[in-house]
């Protein structure tokens, strides 16, 4: 592939943010898979990155773009460069404020893109044999059943968003609907998102369907920690109630995630094994929505919060070493003597629902960890792997408040 309209844009005096060849870029990015990107690409990505100062218009679009392409050349290939994650406009607690059915809404309509663009490779596979993701393409009935499982995973998105599709027994026409309403529907910005937050390390068909489904929770964690913090919150206040409904919205928006446990299955173990050789320094265990999530709960004890768990996500660690407040901290800052979950039903519907949801979301992640990589010592990006997460203890979601234990964390 030929890198000109990159060498036509440095050529440029005063270079626009706004006419960055972005769609060449990841066009090589995907026809080689960064592992085997060309150096003249990389080389011209690393000029490009050293012209940011001169380079007229808003460009931090464009500096993340370029962490995120350049990790592999910088060293710094991790979880979050991988998926693109600076990228998407994940909910955090730290910096939004909006309303939480504005927060849903949002979240909604991400998940519904991601999973329209992973149905649309999916029918590309079915239609033709020109895809960027060419080795290792599955049968048309694997692809048939991860669209099902596509489906069912947008479903409840599409109803909150009134978008639904008609009840039809095929997943691959319901796919297709999909992707033609969300191609009409998407925005010029939305557009560029998904394409800039899919740079795979390989070729390898299977990695489109992995990338996407880890972003698909990304989101969703994200959410989470919203809720949570909101839960908090609410029982700073003393509002148990509204604790108890944050608490069961996060758990049916787990809940919902679990189709996409059952896509993710879905992928062909070789195809697996092949791209994951070169995912080396990027593992899972540094999410940090997934490890708000956790700490957001109850604050992990010291040798959880001094693990590589929490060393991979240095900045939610300074956050509990800070006084962050968790659920649990902040029902025993009121408890007394009263027994709160005796008092506030609702609130211990609720976390009596997370913590179910939880836990099975802990256990679905575990099995799918086994049949993908085994009982070998390693992990992917050189985590402790499955034997890590069979070393499990007694532990509890939220501390003393819990209503049922579960096993040690898993992620």
């Amino acid at each position: 592939m030929n890198p000109a309209p990159l060498q036509d844009w440095l050529a440029r005096r005063t270079p626009a943010a706004r006419r960055f060849p972005y769609d060449r870029v990841v066009d090589a990015y995907q026809h080689y898979g960064k592992q085997f990107v060309p150096r003249d690409w990389t080389t011209l990505l690393q000029r490009t990155r050293e012209r940011l100062p001169s380079v007229r218009g808003p460009h931090q679009q464009l500096t993340d773009f370029l962490t995120v392409a350049l990790d592999k050349v910088d060293h710094r290939f991790d979880y979050r460069t991988y998926l693109g994650l600076c990228l998407l406009p994940i909910p955090d607690p730290d910096s939004d404020t909006a309303m939480a059915e504005k927060l849903l809404a949002r979240r909604d309509r991400l998940h519904v893109l991601l999973l329209a663009d992973l149905a649309a490779v999916e029918l590309r596979a079915l239609d033709s044999a020109g895809t960027p993701m060419s080795h290792l393409r599955p049968t048309p009935p694997l692809v048939g059943k991860r669209l099902r499982h596509a489906m069912r995973a947008a479903s409840p998105a599409l109803h909150r968003l009134s978008f639904p599709l008609r009840d039809v027994n095929d997943p691959v026409a319901l796919a297709r609907r999909l992707v033609t309403m969300t191609c009409i529907d998407r925005t010029p910005a939305e557009r560029l998102m998904l394409r800039i937050t899919l740079l795979p390390v390989s070729t390898v068909h299977d990695e489109w369907l992995f990338l996407r489904t880890l972003q698909a929770f990304e989101v969703t964690l994200g959410l989470l920690a919203v809720d949570l913090t909101c839960a908090v919150t609410a029982v700073g206040e003393n509002r148990l109630p509204l604790a108890g409904i944050q608490l069961t919205t996060a758990a049916s928006l787990l809940q919902e995630t679990a189709p996409l446990w059952s896509m993710l299955a879905t992928m062909q173990p070789q195809a697996f094994q092949r791209f994951r050789a070169y995912t080396d320094g990027a593992s899972a265990i540094q999410s940090r929505a997934f490890k708000l999530v956790e700490s957001l709960c109850r604050t992990p004890d010291p040798p959880r919060l001094h693990s590589a768990a929490y060393l991979s996500v240095p900045d939610v660690q300074t956050r509990i070493r800070d006084g962050q407040i968790s659920l649990d901290d902040a029902l025993t800052a009121i408890r007394a003597d009263r027994n709160i979950l005796t008092e506030a039903p609702t609130l211990r519907d609720g976390m009596r629902a997370f913590t179910a949801a939880l836990l099975q979301w802990r256990r679905t992640h575990y099995r799918l960890a086994v049949r993908m990589l085994g009982t070998e010592p390693a992990g992917t990006g050189g985590t402790p792997g499955t034997p890590y997460l069979l070393r499990s203890r007694d532990t509890t979601i939220f501390g003393d408040h819990d209503l049922h234990h579960t096993t040690a964390d898993i992620r």
